[in-house]
């Protein structure tokens, strides 16, 4: 499950309004008729109108200034294996959103405790997924893509008379670049905005800077998970714990579905690699040997170059580690191993 928070963009082209947001957010929507497109749906709705998310989110902006972000954007997307567990069925995507929601409440530090009836959201299911420059197939496509636009571009400079070359020995060479690219999609070189292939189903939740009355500020972006601030003289409690939400958000799957979830799928898993690395592989190496196998599986899935798991800590050598630790980081930050 990879889970992504973020705030408002406060650009030139957003004006402090939601509509940009939300307009992207119908983009698999354009060409459709009204019977086959996604609508956006809440805690307690579905079937909501793009214009009435644009009306209530705009209008729940008391005391914010031009400069603060009216809203955020949290993107909720399953890993394949977790889609393929509930058969990528959308309404329980759907019913997954709504649990979320409610530990999404729950991670705000205040004063009085905060529930799902307080925030203002709407959700969006969306279907289909393009590779970005994230992607681990992108970024080791690149040199070749690097090589093969230089080619067209002499290629182009021929046509047009301000070179001369040969240009049937330049596509030759174009064409064995393509070959070599080490990614590739029903024969074609995977490339930025390309269709992955697959379950790609995700949901896009666009959440209120304030609460329901438009008066209390819930932000997912603030710097602290607990503290205390005097305001009118009074001490108030603020802030927002990620983590909690995180790794509430994983167990409530988990729980929603019966899913077993592997150690290399695990919100901790992440956090042991980024911040210890040699806890990381200690708790791989210590797992039974099923289960090292399913992690080698999943990892061998997402690309990571795994000839096979070390079956003692002396096998694993520092540099080697460090190798596997950047492959597996890649794979974590593209979604290809869901957390």
């Amino acid at each position: 499950m990879y889970i992504a928070i973020t705030r408002q963009h406060m650009g030139a082209n957003y004006q402090g309004s939601a509509r940009d947001f939300v307009k992207y957010l119908e983009k698999e929507n354009e060409g459709k008729p009204l019977e086959a497109q996604e609508r956006f749906f809440n805690q307690t709705e579905h079937d909501i109108d793009a214009e009435q998310v644009i009306a209530e989110i705009d209008a729940n902006t008391a005391k914010l200034s031009k400069k603060d972000p009216k809203f955020y954007s949290i993107m909720v997307s399953p890993s394949q294996a977790e889609l393929r567990h509930i058969g990528n069925d959308p309404e329980k995507l759907r019913q997954y959103t709504r649990e979320l929601m409610n530990t999404y409440a729950a991670a705000f530090y205040r004063d009085k405790v905060v529930t799902v009836k307080d925030v203002l959201y709407f959700a969006k299911l969306e279907r289909e997924r393009s590779y970005s420059e994230k992607d681990r197939a992108v970024q080791e496509n690149q040199p070749f893509a690097s090589k093969i636009l230089e080619l067209q571009h002499q290629v182009r400079a021929i046509k047009q008379g301000r070179e001369q070359g040969d240009i049937a020995h330049l596509q030759e060479k174009i064409q064995v670049l393509e070959q070599e690219a080490p990614h590739k999609l029903n024969g074609k070189r995977i490339v930025t905005g390309m269709a992955k292939e697959g379950h790609q189903s995700h949901i896009h939740i666009i959440v209120s800077r304030k609460d329901v009355t438009n008066t209390l500020s819930l932000s997912p972006g603030s710097k602290f998970r607990t503290s205390e601030t005097t305001l009118n003289g009074e001490k108030v409690k603020q802030g927002f714990d990620r983590d909690k939400f995180y790794r509430a958000a994983e167990k409530t799957f988990d729980k929603q579905f019966g899913y077993r979830r592997n150690f290399v799928e695990t919100y901790n898993a992440r956090n042991l690699l980024d911040k210890d690395p040699k806890r990381f592989f200690t708790a791989l190496l210590g797992l039974p040997a099923h289960e090292r196998q399913a992690a080698r599986q999943l990892l061998f899935k997402a690309g990571v170059k795994v000839p096979s798991i070390p079956t003692n800590k002396a096998q694993l050598a520092y540099k080697a580690m460090l190798q596997l630790k950047k492959g597996i980081g890649k794979a974590l930050e593209s979604g290809s191993i869901g957390i």
